[in-house]
C-alpha cells in the first residue's frame, strides 16, 4: 500500500490499450517512450517505481515535498523511484516527450554505476534543466529517434534505444541545473498534509497478507524525500503530536475497525498491521488503549 505507481499502473492510467513492451519480458528491463501531448494536465503527488526523463515543452509547476519550481520554458526533468513529485500544468498547450525505463534496462550490457548515484538522479540533486534552442534541438532529435526506433522490428533496436538514452544523459550532464526552486511559504503545513495523506493511503488493511508497509517516522520521511527531523518538527508544530503518536493513533483506529468488522484472529490482525509477533501487538494496543485486543473486541461487538 505504499504510495508508489508501478509500471503496470502507469499503463492502466496512461495507455490502457497498449501492452507492456516486450523488453521487460526478454529479461533486459523495461523501456518505452511517449509523446506528452496526451498527458494529463495534473499528476498526483506520488513516487513511481521507474525512472523517467521528460522534455517538457509547456508551462506548469513541479511540486516536491518542501519546494516547487515554475517551468516557464522548455526543460528536461529527471525523476527516480525515491523522490515523489507532482505536476500541475498552467494551460492545455503541452508538448514534448518522455521515456520511462528501469535501472536494469539502462545498465544492461554496460559498466555504468547505479543510477541512484548519478548526478541527474541522486536524492538531493537538482532534477530540472532548462534548455536553450540548440539543446532542445539535440534532445528533441533523440526523442524523435527513439519514437521511430521503438516501432521497428530491428533485432537490436533496444541497443539503439539504450545508446540514445546514454547520449541524452551525457548531453544533459554538460548543462547547468536549474536554481530557481522556491520554498513553500508554509512548508510545515504542506509537509504535514503530505504525511497525513500518505498515512491514510496505507489503509484499510484488506487482508493479513497485505500488511502495513510504512510503520516508523523514518519510513514516512524516506517516502516523502525529506529528513526525518524535518518531518518530526513539522508534525509537532502543526498538530501538537509527534509523528510516532500520529502513526500509532491511526494504527489503533485500524485495529479497532478490524476487531469490530472482521473475524480475523488476533495473530492475523497483528501481522496485517505490521507487527512481527502477536504479543508485540497486544502490548502496543494495551499501552495505547488500556485494553487488550480481546477485551476491546468483546466491548465493540
Amino acid at each position: 500500500m505504499e504510495s508508489k505507481e508501478t509500471i503496470k499502473e502507469f499503463y492502466l492510467r496512461y495507455a490502457p490499450n497498449e501492452s507492456i513492451d516486450v523488453a521487460a519480458a526478454s529479461g533486459i528491463g523495461h523501456f518505452n517512450v511517449f509523446s506528452r501531448e496526451s498527458c494529463s494536465l495534473v499528476s498526483p503527488y506520488s513516487r513511481r517505481d521507474y525512472y523517467k526523463i521528460s522534455l517538457i515543452i509547456g508551462k506548469g509547476k513541479l511540486h516536491y515535498a518542501d519546494k516547487w519550481i515554475h517551468v516557464d520554458r522548455p526543460a528536461l526533468l529527471f525523476s527516480n523511484p525515491m523522490v515523489p513529485y507532482s505536476w500541475e500544468a498552467d494551460d492545455e498547450d503541452q508538448k514534448g516527450w518522455f521515456c520511462l525505463f528501469t535501472d536494469q534496462f539502462l545498465q544492461n550490457g554496460t559498466r555504468l554505476g547505479n543510477l541512484m548515484d548519478s548526478q541527474l538522479f541522486k536524492i538531493g540533486g537538482t532534477p530540472v534543466f532548462f534548455v536553450d534552442e540548440d539543446q532542445q534541438a539535440i534532445i528533441s532529435g533523440l526523442f524523435t529517434k527513439m519514437m521511430t526506433e521503438i516501432q521497428t522490428e530491428y533485432m537490436h533496436k533496444y541497443d539503439m534505444l539504450r545508446a540514445c538514452l546514454h547520449l541524452m544523459i551525457h548531453e544533459t550532464m554538460k548543462m547547468q541545473p536549474a536554481e530557481s526552486f522556491e520554498p513553500y511559504q508554509n512548508a510545515s503545513h504542506r509537509v504535514v498534509s503530505l504525511f497525513m495523506e500518505l498515512l491514510e493511503r496505507q489503509f484499510p488493511i484488506d487482508s493479513p497478507e497485505a500488511f502495513l508497509k510504512l510503520k516508523t517516522p523514518n519510513d514516512y520521511a524516506q517516502n516523502l524525500s525529506i529528513h526525518v527531523n524535518s518531518l518530526n518538527r513539522a508534525v509537532k508544530e502543526m498538530t501538537g503530536k509527534t509523528t510516532s503518536q500520529q502513526i500509532a493513533s491511526r494504527i489503533i483506529q485500524e485495529a479497532n475497525a478490524l476487531l469490530k468488522h472482521t473475524d480475523w484472529n488476533i495473530s492475523e490482525i497483528a501481522y496485517g498491521l505490521g507487527f512481527e509477533e502477536p504479543a508485540y501487538f497486544t502490548n502496543f494496543f494495551k499501552k495505547q488503549t488500556g485494553l487488550t485486543p480481546n477485551e476491546a473486541r468483546t466491548i465493540v461487538v
